[in-house]
């Protein structure tokens, strides 16, 4: 479906369930930056709001780890999703400094709350936070990865064990890309895309898995946010911009 269809479709499925509709461009969360952001968004850990550096246009962005040895970082939106519903959330990367980089981010919707805070290295910050669903972008190759330069599905907090895993079609360290996790409720499937920010390239789906997300995370309402891990591997692991289209609760 594409994206002005999916966000019609959101927006008519919100006001048939009775809740108040929004317009198709009017997002639940919207950090074009995340300038005024302090207020509605908790942050845990390594994470802060700063001034992003080295570009020729500075903006305030969220921080997960600034590039030291064994942070984990964790920022929750204060605003609560609904999570029997259809989503979308769209947001730009830029993991960088060292190379090799590590540990990578992943994008969570959890319902232990705005303070949750997982595990350093290999735990992408989100380890331990349950129940939960992690979208990881992974950028060191542990044990249980596939590779260095991945995307998993993973359920429970425990990233040991991933429901599905996909190679990254670009380089997830060094370059700015976006990314796009859609949640279809009708389905209960879960679709995640990304795209580099060079002239010309497309956006490609890069995982698909089956989810009931309400039951998974035992609520029909959750927390969605990011966190990010560096451990003996550093790197610096930003977002640059968030937009969630969804019903908030």
């Amino acid at each position: 479906m594409a994206r002005g269809g999916l966000a019609a479709a959101l927006t008519l499925s919100i006001a048939a369930a009775g809740a108040p509709a929004r317009a198709a461009d009017d997002p639940l969360i919207d950090y074009p930056t995340f300038k005024g952001a302090s207020q509605a968004l908790d942050r845990n850990g390594a994470a802060d709001l700063i001034l992003s550096s080295g570009d020729k246009a500075r903006q305030k962005i969220l921080r997960l780890t600034p590039g030291g040895y064994r942070q984990s970082g964790s920022a929750w939106s204060l605003t609560k999703l609904d999570v029997t519903r259809s989503f979308e959330s769209e947001f730009k990367v830029y993991l960088h400094h060292f190379r090799p980089g590590a540990d990578g981010i992943a994008f969570v919707v959890q319902t232990e709350g705005p303070r949750a805070l997982g595990g350093w290295g290999g735990g992408l910050g989100y380890r331990g936070i349950e129940p939960s669903l992690a979208v990881e972008f992974d950028t060191y190759q542990n044990s249980y990865d596939p590779s260095r330069n991945h995307l998993a599905v993973v359920l429970g907090g425990n990233p040991d064990y991933q429901a599905d895993t996909a190679e990254a079609p670009i380089p997830l360290f060094g370059k700015p890309f976006n990314a796009r996790v859609v949640y279809d409720a009708g389905a209960s499937l879960l679709r995640v895309y990304i795209k580099s920010l060079s002239a010309g390239s497309t956006e490609q789906l890069v995982l698909e898995h089956e989810v009931n997300l309400a039951g998974h995370v035992g609520d029909t309402e959750a927390w969605i946010g990011f966190t990010a891990s560096t451990g003996t591997g550093l790197s610096k692991q930003d977002i640059y911009s968030w937009t969630v289209h969804g019903s908030g609760v």
